[in-house]
């Protein structure tokens, strides 16, 4: 597939290098236009380097247009604004484009330029208590990333770091082994563990005998006591496999799933290490990594990697995390997907990571001429309730997960039963499932991943405006296109002349197209999926308006070929896009 941003980009470097070789942009990027009127794509590379040079950027932009060799690609080059230069296609080449689109089986995604083996840390529920509303955002959000780069050609390997190690077991396993219910628990693990914990908590709270009995427990536990290890992992193991129904629900598939116990006996040698090496130091009794020469971290309190009993933090955990992802599966890259109140806690640990392989003589790096990862945190905001507060039930507690997406699929069963009922019976849950999880998914992607949003069941589920109900509705209205009249399943002929796309709405809905690949590449660019989203509920936009002026079905030839070319490309470029969103289509709605 022509990576049709890339030949615009090389063409306005050479054209930047002859009208201004002393220019200091080394890659002039170029973007689709944010609006159509001004043209198909945009840069503000002469603007940029006007800066730079102190020149007028409007003079140094014509000069850069009069250098341009795009004729091949364009109609028209002009300058905007304060120096913009803005790119008219061609219809003949956007046709062109079209075509190619519809035989890549990438469906217009160009690769990456270069590939890396990325991985992203998502999710990550805690054993022994039920995934709740909390965890949305991390899970969706990580898994569209990981669908996104896998896309364009990076290599992704998906990691579920589970917190299943720590104080809490001293409790569960004491409540266990004195208040466990077998038939709770084999009706519902986590609903009994969380009881045992919030019993066991009070009697804690009120009782030192049961503060000391379950510190005993934990002490025995992390000596290998061998029916502490049973019970732990009894509860590590249901605890999962309830996990596991809810990502199969939501179609969230990991390659791991290690947490914090397989890092655990690692512990002791990485604090061995960072103290070896200078990066950590004792202190007052534990042992701690200052950041007195970075500027951004100088200021604020030392991380703990181990505590003055002997107990090792989250952050040791991750340091070994880190260093595990480096030497086994040979990362590059790291995402970790949380939300932004553990933005303190990553950038301690990224930058004590980064002091770690710079040392001479470290683990973390599996060679001298390694290079250190790139760690990224995604961060993201709270989902609210109506009334702009964390989203909660009634009592005050976090909304179960499996409750939550009940509820979507309870909702989406009663529209369409109200909508079409003669939908087959047979039909409706799977489609109840698709278009109320696929609500929720898309209510959450689709907004800025730094922003909080309110979470709105009439909104989500809507048939009108930016939600998952109508970009499966026009994707299910553009399928039945083609089950009316026999129209031809394998309506993809190549578009060879201007003339098929002679009527505006034609022209706007196939520039749309052509801008998909461009759009999944943005959203890496910054890590926001609502990018791709907001690019397919314009593409279903304009589909409608050009559904509603361009008779497809009755148009004479070779109209009624072009026009039901559009369709289907457009109908796979939806699903495609949905589904690099996490997001089901279905045939009927």
């Amino acid at each position: 597939m022509t990576d049709l941003r890339r030949l615009l980009s090389q063409a306005l470097s050479s054209a930047l290098d002859a009208a201004c070789p002393d220019h200091p942009v080394a890659a002039p990027t170029v973007g689709p236009c944010q609006d159509p009127r001004f043209g198909d794509y945009q840069s503000n590379a002469a603007i940029l380097a006007a800066a730079a040079l102190k020149r007028p950027p409007r003079e140094l932009a014509e000069a850069v247009v009069g250098a341009l060799k795009a004729e091949s690609l364009c109609a028209k080059v002009e300058v905007a604004g304060p120096g913009f230069i803005n790119f008219h296609l061609l219809p003949f080449r956007i046709a062109a484009l079209l075509s190619e689109m519809a035989d890549d089986p990438c469906c217009g995604i160009p690769p990456a330029e270069k590939p890396k083996r990325i991985v992203v840390d998502f999710s990550s529920p805690n054993t022994a208590k039920a995934m709740h509303v909390g965890h949305i955002r991390s899970t969706f959000l990580g898994d569209a990333l990981a669908r996104i780069a896998r896309a364009v050609g990076h290599e992704v390997i998906t990691d579920n770091h589970l917190g299943d190690w720590g104080t809490q077991f001293g409790m569960l396993i004491h409540g266990y082994r004195r208040f466990l219910d077998r038939e709770a628990e084999k009706k519902d693990p986590v609903t009994e563990f969380e009881r045992l914990y919030r019993l066991v908590s009070a009697q804690a709270e009120a009782e030192a005998s049961t503060r000391e009995a379950a510190r005993r427990e934990l002490a025995a536990l992390h000596a290998g006591d061998p029916e502490n290890l049973r019970i732990w992992k009894e509860i590590a193991d249901l605890s999962f496999t309830e996990f596991e129904k809810t990502y199969r629900r939501l179609g969230v598939r990991f390659d791991h799933h290690l947490g914090e116990s397989f890092y655990n006996p690692q512990l002791p040698g990485v604090v061995e290490e960072l103290c070896r090496l200078g990066i950590a130091e004792e202190s007052e009794g534990a042992v701690c990594i200052f950041f007195r020469n970075d500027p951004a971290l100088k200021d604020v309190a030392p991380m703990i990697v181990r505590k003055k009993d002997g107990a090792f933090l989250y952050a040791t955990t991750d340091l070994a995390t880190v260093r595990h992802r480096v030497r086994e599966w040979k990362a590059e890259e790291m995402l970790y997907v949380t939300d932004a109140r553990q933005q303190l806690h990553f950038k301690q640990v990224f930058s004590a990571a980064a002091r770690w392989a710079a040392a001479p003589g470290n683990t973390l790096l599996p060679s001298l001429d390694a290079r250190p990862p790139a760690l990224r945190h995604i961060v993201f905001g709270t989902i609210l309730g109506a009334d702009k507060k964390p989203i909660k039930t009634r009592t005050g507690n976090p909304i179960k997960l499996t409750d939550l997406l009940d509820e979507a699929e309870s909702r989406a069963l009663g529209m369409i039963e109200e909508r079409n009922p003669e939908l087959t019976p047979s039909a409706r849950p799977a489609a109840a499932r698709a278009i109320g999880i696929g609500a929720v998914k898309y209510a959450d992607l689709s907004q800025n991943r730094n922003l909080d949003y309110v979470f709105d069941w009439k909104k989500l589920l809507a048939l009108q405006g930016n939600t998952a109900p109508y970009l499966i509705y026009a994707y299910v209205r553009i399928r039945s296109i083609f089950r009316q009249d026999g129209a031809a399943e394998a309506a993809t002929e190549a578009l060879e002349t201007t003339s098929v796309l002679s009527h505006e709405t034609e022209l706007a809905l196939a520039k749309k197209l052509i801008q998909f690949g461009d759009a999944v590449h943005s959203v890496l660019d910054d890590c926001r999926p609502h990018l791709l989203a907001n690019y397919l509920y314009d593409l279903a936009t304009r589909f409608s308006r050009f559904y509603e002026a361009c008779p497809v079905l009755k148009a004479p030839e070779p109209e009624r070929a072009a026009r039901l070319f559009l369709c289907g490309l457009t109908a796979r470029t939806l699903r495609r896009g949905l589904d690099l969103l996490g997001i089901e289509t279905i045939e009927e709605m």
